[in-house]
């Protein structure tokens, strides 16, 4: 019997139920849950219930925008957890186990190096390993390698979670850019700025150096969207930092030289140990790697 005295149905005890518990659990808010599981908050909700009817438990706290768990989510979570990483493991050792360069291999990277860099060149990809199928996972956030959202991934940052494997496969440089019709019609002492959110991306040396050149000149935009910053220097509006495989490639940009030393970002390849003999997993590190050789 359950604590609150209803029995427990586990016939109906379903494992995707529990996992889409333990990632609300982990994130925080159905609409993070729902973004990390690639489903509708909708969705999130649904499973949680499910697994609450199955438990006879209540195990979030609904009442405000946050979730928090209650004192039985936090045991039941406390348990899952251990089960949740023995599925992760053995999800690992089937795709490490697969024979032969075939199936899907889900990589991630920020926005800007999935578009611009990663999807230009799948074509390549295919051509050598055409039974290869590509989940491509463009987003700020770093997804979880542990947990298997995704294979393997370009990071702008050394891992130190425990179990990955990182190496450098190359760096790239920033300049400011600016509408060559701005650049000539406007003083460099009535330069506007475009930057990032300081609470997100305050600390990023790209950020840190748009700040020093700044000095006590506008910042007029603030977005964490680098497309949306290039939008917004093709439209006059100031000059962003940009990298150089973006804004050297827009025709309707051009460079602002500065007296500052140029700042840049290495780029990581990681993989979970797990999976680093993989054979479709090596092949597509292969091409990653490749993709980035060209990068400056």
């Amino acid at each position: 019997m359950s604590a609150s005295g209803k029995r427990l149905d586990r016939d109906n005890l379903d494992w995707e139920d529990l996992h889409h518990f333990m990632v609300l659990a982990r994130e925080g808010t159905l609409s993070a849950a729902a973004r990390a599981l690639g489903v509708d908050h909708a969705t999130v909700a649904r499973r949680v219930a499910a697994l609450e009817a199955s438990v006879a438990l209540k195990l979030v706290d609904r009442r405000s925008r946050t979730t928090t768990l209650t004192d039985d989510g936090q045991r039941i979570a406390g348990i899952a957890a251990p089960m949740e990483e023995a599925t992760f493991a053995v999800s690992r050792a089937a795709q490490a186990a697969k024979p032969g360069i075939s199936g899907e291999v889900a990589i991630s990277a920020p926005p800007s190096l999935a578009n611009a860099i990663i999807a230009p060149q799948l074509v390549r990809l295919r051509q050598r390993h055409p039974r290869i199928r590509i989940k491509l996972i463009g987003e700020k956030r770093s997804a979880s390698l542990s947990r298997r959202e995704a294979d393997v991934a370009l990071r702008l940052a050394r891992p130190a979670e425990p179990g990955l494997i990182a190496r450098k496969v190359g760096s790239f440089g920033f300049s400011l850019y600016g509408a060559p019709a701005y650049l000539k019609e406007t003083p460099p002492h009535a330069f506007a700025y475009i930057a990032y959110d300081e609470i997100i991306m305050g600390d990023t040396a790209q950020q840190k150096w748009l700040k020093v050149i700044a000095g006590g000149n506008e910042i007029v935009l603030r977005t964490n969207d680098l497309e949306n910053q290039a939008a917004a220097a093709r439209a006059g509006v100031g000059l962003a930092a940009l990298p150089h495989f973006l804004g050297d490639r827009d025709p309707l940009l051009a460079r602002y030289k500065v007296a500052q030393k140029p700042v840049s970002r290495d780029v990581w390849l990681v993989v979970h140990r797990d999976l680093r003999h993989a054979p479709a997993v090596r092949a597509v590190m292969e091409f990653l790697a490749d993709c980035m050789k060209a990068v400056k």
